[in-house]
């Protein structure tokens, strides 16, 4: 297993100073939130945009991708039933895809929930036949720039649409494309009345990308969720690439954070 950090809990540094971070407590990757670096990663020039990627090239740490894809800028929307709306989402995504690939990256993680909560008047089915073809029409772009994206089970207390890792799987199943792939985040399948490990297994041969943190929405061995099922079943499911440090609660020194976090999940996958 590979471990990288999360920047956004680096409030107010620049991307650059997380990365330094990153590399002098251990991390080998860093998860880039686009809205820490602009409202628009459209107005992102080529050269700033090669200062990250060559300052996470000389420190050793790989620009695994990002999260948070649109919190900024504010608006869009995945599921509603404006069509103008849609394309304007899947325009902004598209943006992102070539941003990620721009600064090293190579995969996606779609969370977002106030942008794909149910819309007044629309129906689950026709949300989801909105996202599938929303999401299928970017395939080509994933594929052409090595980008895959990742859908992210959320909880009830986060959103309606895309509660439970199975609906991410039958998403991947409808979307049908090696790029892309369901992701998984400790916090939320806390939140599952299935255990984790059995949530884990049941993701096998889905599983694009992993959030390690805690349900307490601290980093992970901050709180009281066990990872021993969780290590097991991630084994089991044979991922071994990176598990990204996500946390929620930002009051704690981002060096804190990072090292402790880290820590604990050396120990937890020695």
């Amino acid at each position: 297993m590979k471990f990288a950090m999360c920047n956004e809990f680096c409030q107010g540094w620049s991307v650059q100073d997380a990365i330094l971070l990153a590399a002098d407590t251990g991390y080998q990757g860093i998860e880039i939130a686009p809205f820490t670096i602009a409202d628009d990663v459209r107005n992102v020039p080529i050269t700033q945009r090669d200062a990250i990627h060559n300052c996470a090239e000389k420190e050793g740490i790989k620009v695994i991708g990002l999260h948070w894809l649109l919190t900024k800028p504010e608006g869009l929307h995945l599921t509603t039933n404006d069509a103008a709306l849609r394309k304007k989402t899947t325009d902004y995504l598209a943006a992102l895809i070539d941003f990620c690939a721009d600064l090293g990256g190579d995969r996606m993680v779609f969370g977002s929930p106030k942008s794909r909560n149910m819309q007044p008047g629309v129906r689950y089915k026709e949300a989801w036949n909105y996202a599938v073809d929303a999401f299928k029409s970017l395939m080509d772009k994933c594929q052409e720039r090595g980008v895959t994206i990742c859908v992210e089970p959320l909880s009830y207390n986060e959103t309606d649409f895309i509660m439970s890792v199975e609906e991410g799987c039958r998403m991947c199943d409808d979307v049908n494309h090696p790029n892309f792939k369901v992701h998984i985040d400790v916090k939320a399948m806390c939140s599952e009345p299935k255990p984790i490990g059995e949530i884990i297994l049941g993701a096998k041969g889905y599983v694009g990308h992993f959030h390690v943190n805690d349900a307490n929405k601290n980093g992970p061995g901050w709180g009281n969720t066990d990872y021993t099922p969780i290590v097991k079943a991630v084994r089991e499911i044979g991922y071994d690439d990176f598990a990204s440090v996500e946390v929620f609660d930002f009051s704690f020194p981002p060096r804190a954070i990072a090292k402790r976090s880290l820590d604990f999940l050396q120990k937890a996958w020695a």
